[in-house]
């Protein structure tokens, strides 16, 4: 029996607000107003906002259709920031320029040759008093001639250093290598970056028109006496942290989208409409072991690290090489047309010979180079194993985010259900009287929390194996 009243009380409140929303007119739409950008060139920010209480409904306004912007997909992304980044340019003319170096040591093995011309008007047979010409007598003479040289043998010494020289120009190549993959990971976290961010502004712009419709609905409840203004006061607070979630969301679209105009190498402000991938990820791999040695087997860094070691060990053997002997031969002939000829017996000359160098002592020059050597070349190989420490470490890292991101796209998924679910009978609750406005506020909340955190999740999925395939050398 006690029962009875309350039971009575719902049926009666869920009559009168029944018999509200047929007798009273519809809703006001809400008023669009446009933010100015804070920046030259940026869109403005089109927030909806309630018409004030007691006013006739305002004839809602559009925001004007965006313009159609240029699509871009991940790949196109990728080739492009290949295509433009600096990085990649300068990682590539380091590259060649590397080559050019092996060029000059190889130079060394290779024959010599020059040619020479000369002519000279002179005093005949005058004496030299000072001079820059080599004979004591001067003499009026033409002639022309070339001279070779070749290197025989030096223990090794210039072949160990043709041999750094290429062990360096791989591992310049292999670090061009690195820093495109490091773009392409860049890029991908620019993209992923931009649309979560623009994900969050559609949900952010969704929550602005539910809170606008329900503050609206509140507010013609109020008027006719079915709600208090508490409630109408709770609506519009919510509806204008509503609005200002909107601009925050506005404002990291804009700097996510900057962000990723960097990374493909533009000067200047571009958007595109970005084309999410809707093939589903695949799910991370069960052990991360086979993912470590491939790591090792593939990153380029540590590729050209492991090279940078072996060229400063051939660098070294090179420097302790310049203690032995150097054996060369040269040759030389030409002729001279015009000259006296009581000087001259035979107007060509020609002569082969050989020649061997021993260093004796040049103040232990040759042996500190080699020491020099031989301490950089230990901690090349020092760094190459803290490297190796840093991918086993970053790779295991990356495959926990990977694993951890993939549970919580499931849990989002089912979060944003019963955030649904919540809200869907939170308002039904309110409607009937059955509730107050703070507990339809916290479902509203809750459901935009919810959407954010799916939108995240599943993008910052796709994002975890991106950095996977960069940990263990794999990226495009």
């Amino acid at each position: 029996m006690k029962k009875t009243p309350i039971l009575l009380a719902a049926l009666l409140s869920a009559c009168g607000w029944l018999c509200a929303q047929s007798t009273l007119p519809a809703a006001p739409g809400p008023r669009v107003i446009a933010v100015p950008p804070t920046e030259p060139g940026a869109q403005p920010v089109f927030l909806a906002q309630a018409a004030p209480s007691g006013q006739a409904p305002a004839t809602s306004a559009a925001p004007a259709p965006a313009a159609n912007l240029p699509t871009l997909t991940l790949a196109e992304a990728e080739q492009l920031a290949i295509r433009n980044n600096p990085r990649v340019s300068v990682g590539k003319l380091l590259a060649l320029a590397q080559h050019e170096v092996y060029r000059e040591a190889k130079s060394a093995e290779l024959p010599a040759a020059s040619f020479a011309a000369t002519g000279e008007q002179a005093e005949e047979a005058s004496r030299l008093s000072a001079g820059s010409l080599t004979a004591s007598r001067l003499l009026q003479h033409v002639g022309a001639g070339a001279n070779v040289t070749q290197l025989i043998y030096d223990f090794g010494h210039t072949h160990n250093l043709v041999l750094s020289r290429k062990l360096e120009e791989k591992a310049s190549n292999a670090s061009a290598l690195a820093t495109t993959e490091e773009i392409v990971l860049a890029t991908d976290q620019a993209f992923y970056d931009a649309l979560t961010a623009q994900a969050e502004l559609n949900v952010a712009r969704q929550t602005v028109n539910t809170r606008q419709t329900t503050e609206t609905q509140v507010g013609e409840m109020t008027r006719n006496k079915l709600k208090s203004t508490l409630d109408l006061s709770f609506a519009d607070v919510d509806l204008s942290q509503a609005q200002l979630l909107q601009l925050d969301a506005q404002s990291n679209a804009e700097a996510t989208m900057a962000a990723l105009d960097a990374v493909l190498g533009l000067d200047h402000d571009v958007r595109y409409a970005l084309v999410e991938d809707t093939a589903l990820p695949p799910p991370p791999a069960q052990s991360v072991d086979p993912l470590i040695q491939t790591a090792l087997q593939q990153r380029p860094d540590l590729q050209a690290l492991t090279w940078d070691t072996q060229s400063a060990q051939k660098f070294e053997r090179a420097q302790w090489d310049q203690l032995l002997p150097t054996v060369s031969a040269a040759g030389t002939t030409g002729i001279v047309p015009v000259h006296p000829s009581q000087y001259y017996i035979n107007n060509w000359w020609g002569a082969v010979g050989g020649n061997m160098s021993i260093p004796i002592f040049n103040g232990f020059l040759y042996s500190s180079e080699a020491r020099e050597a031989k301490y950089r070349a230990q901690a090349a190989s020092e760094s190459s194993r803290d490297l190796r420490d840093r991918i086993v470490r970053d790779v295991r890292t990356s495959w926990l985010q990977s694993v951890n991101n993939w549970q919580r796209m499931a849990v989002t998924a089912q979060l944003v259900q019963e955030a649904n679910l919540a809200m869907e009978l939170a308002s039904a609750r309110y409607k009937l009287g059955l509730s107050s406005i703070v507990e339809l506020s916290q479902a509203q909340l809750q459901q935009t929390t919810a959407q954010i955190e799916d939108t995240s999740a599943r993008y910052q999925y796709r994002l975890s194996l991106a950095t996977l395939n960069y940990e263990m050398g794999t990226a495009p």
